[in-house]
């Protein structure tokens, strides 16, 4: 989507597109997946996880925290990745209202 048509669209719907966007690979699913068992680790232990390249999990890794659902923390030569709760909590409220609001309707 280019630049000007995101304008178009308020800022809750633009930031759920790029978490969606950003989940929407399964190397990142499987980072999330993860992070979530050791609560964190730093990027080669995740690289390690992982039939990818050390450079290929670092832009995941990337788009992830750029979308907001991982934060890092640098400790000495790594950099220590978790979870950041913020955006799950963003995206639990929207699957819950979508949940909620089709259990009501009496659609097709």
């Amino acid at each position: 989507m280019g630049a000007t048509k995101t304008d178009f669209f308020t800022e809750d719907q633009n930031r759920m597109a790029n978490i969606a966007k950003a989940l929407g690979h399964p190397a990142r699913v499987a980072i999330i997946e993860y992070l979530l068992k050791v609560n964190e680790c730093i990027c080669g232990d995740i690289v390690n996880e992982l039939p990818l390249a050390q450079p290929t999990v670092s832009q995941h890794l990337k788009e992830l925290k750029n979308a907001g659902l991982i934060k890092g923390n640098i400790e000495g030569n790594s950099i220590c990745y978790c979870i950041d709760e913020k955006a799950f909590e963003l995206l639990n409220v929207f699957f819950s209202t979508i949940i909620s609001t089709v259990k009501k309707q009496n659609c097709c």
